[in-house]
């Protein structure tokens, strides 16, 4: 039997798109149109389909859509003149590059050549390092969307975070580096660990912890018993397991689901963070456009 509260991405993220569109009224009120654009190379279908479901949620609120889909042979010069065009183009207030990339991209040069006011992911260098300069003061600057994400469902689910031991596993800049940095700010007050490979004694660490945010990306490594009971659970990380018999894939979390019978909270996955992500990617856009016009 579940004993675990739901923390629930897909209404709590459904909220967020009905006050992002309002807010989008406003702006469009004003002659200011929010606009999301993404840059896509390749034909990776788990690719397509997140662009796909990012264009949808465009479409929900009221946001513009450029899209700029690129052939995999694409060249470092070209995907980098395409990068220019989108940082010129005044219709779009906020853009994300889909990763990966391919092998021969320089990856980094790419996301570092990102104006990083319209950086939607939150993750160009600068904008990374505003939020480690920034312990107490308002944020001016887009945050990483995961972290954001995470960070939001608890507030809306009334969370509070203060003096909690928060063990991160996973070192991934898209998640658990930027995430202790948000969960240390003095507005939250958290106490972080971050958890890798490299973690002597994980199970010490886990049945210590008062909230757990697995975002390694290893198929159930997390299980039921190592958990303090009454935990918050967060099931971040996401990996595709293949049934041998059927050779289908399936979008598996880190969090071993009896977990839903120990902890006190529980973000499932799929249904969790996931539309968060999603959600604070439209935030922000609509953030940078309602910069750009107060300018």
């Amino acid at each position: 039997m579940t004993n675990a509260r739901i923390l629930d991405g897909k209404a709590t993220a459904a909220r967020i798109k009905e006050e992002l569109t309002e807010r989008v009224s406003a702006l469009r009120a004003r002659g200011v149109t929010p606009g999301l654009g993404t840059v896509l190379v390749g034909d990776d279908p788990g690719s397509h389909s997140y662009v796909a479901g990012k264009h949808r949620d465009c479409a929900q609120v009221g946001i513009t859509s450029v899209r700029r889909d690129l052939p995999e042979t694409v060249t470092q010069a070209e995907l980098e003149a395409v990068v220019d065009e989108l940082n010129a183009d005044p219709d779009t207030t906020g853009y994300i590059v889909q990763l990966p990339l391919p092998a021969h991209i320089d990856t980094n040069a790419i996301l570092e050549r990102i104006d990083p006011a319209k950086d939607a992911d939150g993750l160009h260098p600068t904008n990374l390092g505003k939020l480690v300069l920034n312990v107490n003061g308002p944020m001016d600057s887009p945050l990483p969307c995961t972290p954001h994400g995470i960070v939001e469902l608890l507030l809306r689910h009334d969370v509070a975070l203060k003096g909690l031991d928060v063990l991160v596993v996973g070192r991934g800049v898209t998640v658990g580096r930027p995430l202790g940095l948000l969960l240390t700010r003095k507005q939250i007050n958290a106490t972080v660990t971050l958890a890798h490979t490299g973690t002597v004694d994980l199970a010490d660490h886990l049945g210590r912890a008062d909230v757990v945010v697995a975002a390694a990306g290893i198929p159930h490594m997390i299980g039921a018993a190592e958990l303090k009971p009454g935990a918050i659970v967060l099931d971040v990380g996401v990996s595709r397991v293949e049934d041998p018999e059927t050779g289908r894939a399936t979008l598996t979390g880190d969090v071993d689901p009896a977990a839903a019978a120990v902890a006190g909270w529980l973000s499932p996955n799929p249904g969790g963070v996931g539309p968060m992500t999603r959600a604070m990617l439209l935030a922000n856009v609509v953030e940078a456009a309602e910069r750009a016009a107060s300018a």
